[in-house]
Formats: C-alpha cells, structure tokens, sequence
C-alpha cells in the first residue's frame, strides 16, 4: 500500500487527493505510518483513508504537506486548534511553528506620506512603520536630474537630452527623501528633477502629479487612505496616512536528509520576517 501513488482521503466529509510522497515528508507522522498499516485510527473505505477529524483544517495540513511552510490567511483565527490537530498527525514541525503565533498573525502596517510644494519644487518624504515595505518603494522610485532648455514646471515631457539617473536619500531604513521640479534657472536653461514610480514609465516633474501617482500605487498595493492633514500651513506640509493589514511570508520548513534519521524537520523563520 505504500508504494500506490495516488492517495485519497476522506477527513470529516471533505475528500482530499494527493500523493504517496507528499504524505510521506515526515516518516514519523501518522500520515505516513497509516500508508503502511501502521496506525488503526485511520480506515481504509473502498480505497478510501476514512478520517474522522476537521476536514477544514486538514486542508491547512495538506498544504504544509505540500510547500513544507505555514501561510494562512489574514483572517485566521484558529491557531489552537490547527496546532491541535498539528499534534493528532504527529506533525510535530508544523505544531511548533503554529505555537509562534504572534510570527503568523496580520500586522497592522501604517506609512506616511508628507508633501510639500515651494515655487516650483515639491519634496517628498515617506515614512513607514515596515522597512521591507520602504525599502520595496524605493526600489519602484527613480529620479532623474538634467539641465533643460525652455522647461518648466508645467512642461509635460522632458527633452531629448540624456537624463541622470540620482539615488534616493534614506535617513534610515523606515524613511526616504526626494523631490521634483526646476531647481533654479539661468537664462533659458533650467535644472529639472523627474520621478518615474514603477511600474509606470513615464518620466513626472509637475509635483502634484508625481503625488497622484504615488497614491495610487499605494493604493493598488493593498494600503488604505485613513486620514489627511496639514502639517504646516506656512510650509505647505501636507501628510497622508495609509493602513493595511499586512500578511507575514509563512514560515518554512527545511525537510533534510540524515544518517541517522530518514528526515529530520528544521524549522527557520522566513527572510521576510526581516525589518520587523
């Protein structure tokens, strides 16, 4: 029976189709004893392992089973029982993992976005609560600086001389810097800072604009507008707030192969949970 390579399983109601392997990843598991007769609680109807546990959560089980990692989703509440029925299997990898659950919950995320405009500049700084989130927006920001004949704040494209592309200032991991607009002119001739946000192309000077776009990307990427407020009415300081609930990258399970044992599981928390 353990060589068969389709395995099927009814666990409370629910049928589940998988592979000889995929239960085998732990050989010391219950699911793994059962494909050899090895463990009586589980029945073998009309070709059938019959269950008789929570057929919901077993499909948490046979996921890790399959991506040897915990990712659930946002609205899980359930980390007891799931680690209850972790332990029942004798998966006892994935019952530990579970037992970190303040590592698998939502986080609330918040990121700031201050704007301000003088004359014919606007400068931006963002704050976030999540460095990985920073440090993934200003990989999409790009400035670009080069001396422009006739440009102006309102002139829609740059010319056709080269631009140069400049870094972002980054105070600290949780913040960064730019601005756009015409520095300073000398006759017809002007210094003008483009920003370009992926993963649109286009190349923005006009301020308002460039704050258009940046809130929109943010809100494609999951984040909600809670609130706007002035910060400095002299200045022109402008703040937007965002939320969102952000989902933590599972944590993984690396199955590795030993003399002594057939499998030994070793668990490791994910390179997201980085910047936390």
């Amino acid at each position: 029976m353990s060589n068969r390579e389709v395995v099927v399983l009814s666990v409370g109601g629910m049928r589940f189709v998988t592979r000889a392997s995929t239960l085998q990843q732990f050989p010391e598991s219950r699911l793994a004893r059962m494909l050899n007769n090895g463990d009586q609680e589980f029945k073998l109807v009309n070709g059938e392992f019959f269950v008789d546990r929570d057929g919901t959560l077993f499909s948490y089980i046979m996921d890790f089973l399959r991506t040897l990692q915990v990712s659930l989703p946002t609205d899980f509440s359930d980390y007891q029982r799931l680690q209850r029925e972790a332990e029942f299997y004798e998966l006892y990898p994935l019952a530990d993992l579970l037992s970190q659950e303040r590592l698998l919950k939502p986080r609330l995320e918040i990121l700031e976005v201050h704007f301000s405009f003088q004359e014919m500049q606007a400068f931006f700084r963002i704050f976030g609560s999540c460095s990985t989130t920073v440090e993934m927006l200003a990989g999409q920001i790009t400035v670009f600086t080069g001396q422009q004949s006739g440009q102006s704040w309102n002139s829609p494209f740059p010319s056709q001389k080269p631009l140069i592309p400049l870094p972002l200032e980054r105070p600290s991991h949780h913040d960064m810097v730019f601005q756009c607009g015409s520095d300073y002119s000398a006759g017809d001739q002007f210094m003008a800072r483009y920003v370009s946000i992926q993963p649109d192309n286009r190349k923005l000077i006009n301020g308002t604009n460039v704050l258009g776009l940046l809130l929109d990307t943010l809100l494609k990427d999951g984040f909600r507008l809670i609130s706007t407020r002035t910060v400095s009415s002299e200045e022109k300081v402008e703040c937007y707030t965002f939320e969102r609930m952000k989902r933590p990258a599972g944590l993984t399970v690396t199955v590795n192969q030993t003399p002594s044992s057939s499998r030994v599981a070793q668990t490791k928390r994910s390179e997201a949970q980085k910047g936390k």
